[in-house]
């Protein structure tokens, strides 16, 4: 199937399951293919992450830059169990992340799967997408949970 049919598809499953951010990357990349800039794929694909990432720390960090978070609240961080609770989920998260970095390391051909599984999780589960990295994270930690249960048990 072509690139461009694979699309157009993404951006009808992407309306039917409302999800303006597949359908507008969907579209998005097809006028690039349709306007014959196909050779900005790769740095799209080389730096689209990163952009991503870039974009979504901003978000996060604007009530730092308009002062809306104040000293006390990064106090309660350090002293209240729901700070804390957010300091271990943090550090947590990127550890996850690292590990799913390995293992794209190490099967590069899962990011198809991953690909696949995120558009269904943004279209049928209402998801969010926040990259392939958590997403390869969760892998690694299914991969050797299964891997652990399998040796116990055959």
């Amino acid at each position: 199937m072509s690139g461009e049919v694979v699309l157009v598809v993404l951006i009808i499953i992407g309306l039917i399951g409302r999800s303006p951010i597949i359908s507008t990357a969907a579209c998005v990349l097809l006028i690039v293919k349709l306007v014959h800039l196909q050779r900005f794929l790769p740095t799209i694909e080389r730096r689209g992450l990163e952009l991503g990432l870039l974009f979504l720390t901003f978000s996060v960090l604007v009530p730092f830059a308009s002062e809306r978070i104040t000293t006390k609240d990064m106090l309660s961080v350090v002293t209240s169990w729901p700070g804390i609770l957010a300091l271990t989920g943090g550090a947590i998260a990127t550890y996850v992340n690292g590990k799913g970095l390995e293992m794209l390391r190490l099967d590069p051909q899962l990011i198809v799967g991953l690909v696949v599984g995120s558009i269904f999780g943004i279209v049928f589960l209402r998801g969010i997408p926040v990259g392939p990295l958590m997403a390869a994270g969760i892998t690694a930690i299914l991969f050797k949970l299964f891997s652990f249960i399998a040796g116990r048990f055959f």
